[in-house]
């Protein structure tokens, strides 16, 4: 099946901008969305605790850099997304939290400008899933570590595959049925019919092995259940 363009994924997250900035309306699909949401936000806190700038990549409604300010309330935060519609209402409810500097940037992390050695914490809530072939996901891995400070975080929550093609087909056949359990039949179809046409995702061995290759000092992993997890690493 051909995948989804950038231009499509975006439209898609333009028209569901209140769903995505509800974390009990959007995150249904994803399996212990709070949880890990939870655990990247403290694990960065404890890593990085004088951390004075933060990065949201794929920021959507700003759920997690909202999550991290309650944590940390001094942070600069930077906000990149695709949409433009999702970065207003992240930037709306942002500011609502915090009197540092927030500022948003419209586009593909892999295109946007940013400054090497800056941020503390990079944040990446479902959202690299979208990367597509080895390059893209090596070249974006690299382009994270640069902008980090030496001893900065990545924090990834994401949606992933299993390296081992049985087990991959058991996870998501797994996933496929608290798709059901939580929406029925249809919304299982639906769900697995998107990911199908717009997601690519890798396994978290992968990522952390990819993680470890651009240089990153550490890689820890903090949850796994089925297809989803929360990992990271640290310069």
């Amino acid at each position: 099946m051909k995948k989804s363009t950038v231009e499509e994924i975006k439209q898609r997250f333009d028209n569901d901008v209140e769903r995505f900035s509800n974390l009990d309306t959007g995150q249904v699909s994803t399996i212990d969305a709070k949880i890990s949401l939870e655990l990247i936000t403290e694990a960065s806190k404890r890593i990085v605790p004088n951390a004075e700038n933060l990065l949201d990549v794929g920021c959507g409604g700003g759920n997690y850099t909202l999550m991290m300010l309650e944590k940390m309330a001094r942070l600069n935060c930077t906000l990149v997304d695709l949409s433009k519609t999702m970065l207003d209402k992240a930037y709306e409810r942002v500011l609502q939290q915090t009197d540092n500097e927030v500022t948003i940037l419209q586009g593909d992390i892999r295109d946007v400008e940013l400054p090497e050695n800056h941020f503390d914490i990079i944040l990446a809530g479902a959202v690299l899933h979208h990367l597509r072939d080895d390059k893209d996901w090596e070249t974006t891995f690299a382009k994270l570590f640069k902008v980090l400070k030496p001893g900065g975080c990545l924090m990834i929550s994401d949606l992933i595959a299993q390296d081992t093609e049985v087990l991959n087909n058991y996870t998501w056949e797994k996933y496929g049925d608290y798709l059901e359990s939580a929406g029925g039949k249809d919304y299982r179809e639906k769900v697995l019919d998107y990911v199908e046409k717009e997601d690519s995702p890798r396994s978290m061995n992968y990522q952390l092995d990819l993680m470890k290759q651009v240089g990153f000092r550490k890689v820890e992993i903090l949850h796994k259940n089925l297809c989803f997890g929360a990992f990271g690493g640290i310069k």
